[in-house]
């Protein structure tokens, strides 16, 4: 890999875009190079990824407006669905995924960030959808995910004036869960991570499958999704763990369950 660093602690997972010299854009490489990763982890061992982007300026900066520049309009379709295939993997991926969003997240960095489970951010963290001032429509899901996330209205709003906004206004409007000094940012994913590897797996992948599939369809069919996710934890050696130490004498109990995710 070139441009894509992947490190496992224990249970946790890291994915870094490491391209920083083009503040981590997003090209075919980095894309390829992304969905190959997510194809190799372990989802016997990992039970939470972070992704993040190298150095302190920018977590992704945007898709690659080199490469963007010159292409036609079956090639830019293309491009966007290549973007889109590798953002969906990343959306549905079984286990849960963090961004930790440090500095810039523009365009296609936006769009990564909000394919994620969770977004936190660091303080000089910037967000925006800048793509109507270079005469082209969000193409990484943009359109759909920040209204989906932020409200229909402030999602126009942000997308049709090309504005970028700082960590705090991202807070503010529900983009990201919480900001952070630059420095404390990654220590603080992996905690919140390593927090989420402890619980029981199956009940946490059936959680976020629940939760993704559900806001699909409407509220009938979404509670039929969760029954069938709920009964699925059932008669699992999970479940059997979890009830089992919360029922037992308080002499017998642990503080942390040893979950074996099958």
């Amino acid at each position: 890999m070139d441009f894509i660093l992947y490190e496992v602690d224990g249970a946790v997972a890291t994915i870094t875009i490491n391209r920083p010299k083009a503040l981590n854009a997003l090209n075919s490489q980095v894309l390829d190079e992304l969905d190959a990763t997510l194809d190799a982890v372990d989802l016997d061992t990992v039970r939470c990824l972070i992704l993040t982007g190298a150095g302190e300026k920018s977590f992704v900066a945007g898709a690659d407006i080199g490469e963007m520049s010159t292409l036609t309009k079956a090639e830019g379709e293309a491009f966007g669905k290549k973007g889109n295939d590798v953002f969906r993997k990343l959306e549905s991926f079984p286990i849960p995924v963090i961004a930790a969003v440090n500095g810039f997240a523009l365009g296609g960095g936006c769009e990564i960030s909000m394919s994620c489970d969770i977004r936190i951010c660091s303080d000089n963290a910037v967000f925006g959808q800048p793509e109507v001032g270079l005469g082209i429509t969000p193409g990484f899901g943009g359109t759909q995910r920040l209204a989906r996330l932020v409200s229909p209205g402030m999602a126009k709003q942000l997308i049709y004036t090309a504005r970028n906004i700082k960590a705090e206004e991202a807070y503010r409007i529900g983009l990201v869960n919480a900001v952070y000094p630059q420095e404390e940012l990654l220590p603080a994913a992996q905690k919140m991570a390593a927090g989420i590897a402890k619980q029981a797996p199956i009940a946490v992948r059936n959680c976020k499958k629940a939760i993704n599939d559900g806001l699909q369809v409407n509220i009938d069919e979404a509670v039929v999704i969760e029954e069938k996710l709920f009964g699925d934890c059932f008669e699992t050696e999970d479940q059997k763990a979890g009830m089992g130490n919360f029922l037992a004498p308080k002499e017998e109990k642990v503080k942390v369950v040893p979950f074996k995710n099958c």
